[in-house]
């Protein structure tokens, strides 16, 4: 049984009808990282939020839809239940963590306010230290007492995956978690991530707008565009060959940790507005393959590998030529 099965999941916004997420559905096994990419404003923060239901409702409007955690499903869940999953058996990273730290507690008080929430017996400042030292912080007992503004961006981020694994949670959702810091340190909270979740045996969700990243700790990728999945499939396969267009596009307009990229190229216009959907395929506006019958016909997700999907009629003739 999957850690985390998303099935056919659809989300309003009270009071529009628009669905921002339409038909989503996802699995994350045991131990798997998945890469979740798209756009900003295509969806992908939102249904990651929905995991633990943190997108309130209202605004939110959960149309239809399962979102089981565990095997429970958290949209059915009682207010009790969900507070256990919060942080708890689910745990979040969140970009810009110089934001999401408070700056008025000491970084070890941080800590300890959440160890004592979701693990009272672990509450001591040797479990801090040892949290802070899993995260390759350097001088830990110094950190504990400092604030968030003494600590280099790097530095935050790493407190913010110790203060996400203070819970120790079976799936771990990090959320955009190298906006904002350089490519060096961009590598290092990645392969950071990536080695906690190989020691830890958790899962990971990673929710990013670059196809580069994706495929540097997610052996399989899911590709979201206008609150839809356009294509999903193993890493390796997907970014040597994408298959949809929207797919091809995000790989040309990204550079690649660790490789010279001569040129990127932009897709052209912009995720559409929720209330704006174009009729058909979401994407043909801004598709340079599009045909006629994109803008008449609403594709559906299609086999065009040994697991692998995508949302286009042409996808196949694409990915084989």
């Amino acid at each position: 049984m999957p850690l985390l099965e998303i099935d056919n999941l659809s989300i309003c916004f009270h009071p529009s009808a628009t669905r921002v997420v339409e038909g989503f559905s996802l699995r994350v096994a045991a131990g798997e990282a998945v890469a979740l990419v798209g756009e900003s404003g295509c969806g992908k923060s939102v249904t990651a939020l929905s995991i633990a239901r943190l997108v309130p409702s209202p605004p939110a409007v959960y149309v239809s839809g399962e979102i089981r955690v565990a095997g429970r499903d958290t949209l059915k869940m009682p207010p009790a239940q969900l507070r256990q999953i919060r942080g708890g058996t689910v745990s979040y990273i969140f970009q810009e963590p110089s934001a999401a730290l408070n700056p008025v507690m000491r970084i070890g008080n941080q800590i300890r306010e959440l160890l004592r929430l979701h693990q009272p017996q672990w509450d001591t400042p040797a479990e801090v230290i040892r949290l802070l030292e899993s995260v390759g912080i350097p001088a830990p007992a110094t950190r504990a007492r400092q604030y968030a503004h003494e600590l280099s961006g790097g530095m935050q981020q790493r407190v913010m995956i110790a203060m996400a694994l203070a819970s120790r949670p079976k799936l771990l959702v990090a959320d955009e978690p190298t906006t904002a810091l350089d490519a060096t340190i961009q590598a290092q909270i990645l392969d950071l991530l990536d080695d906690l979740r190989k020691r830890l045996g958790m899962s990971l969700l990673l929710i990013t707008h670059n196809l580069g990243i994706a495929g540097r700790i997610a052996p399989r990728i899911a590709v979201m565009y206008a609150g839809q999945m356009v294509e999903e499939g193993p890493s390796e396969r997907l970014l040597a060959r994408p298959a949809h267009p929207y797919s091809q596009g995000l790989l040309e307009s990204a550079p690649r940790l660790g490789r010279d990229t001569p040129s990127l190229k932009a897709i052209p216009g912009q995720v559409p507005r929720g209330d704006d959907m174009p009729v058909g395929c979401r994407f043909h506006p801004r598709c340079a393959q599009a045909q006629p019958d994109c803008a008449q016909t609403a594709p559906a997700l299609i086999s065009v590998g040994d697991r692998w999907l995508a949302r286009c009629p042409y996808a196949r003739r694409a990915n084989e030529s």
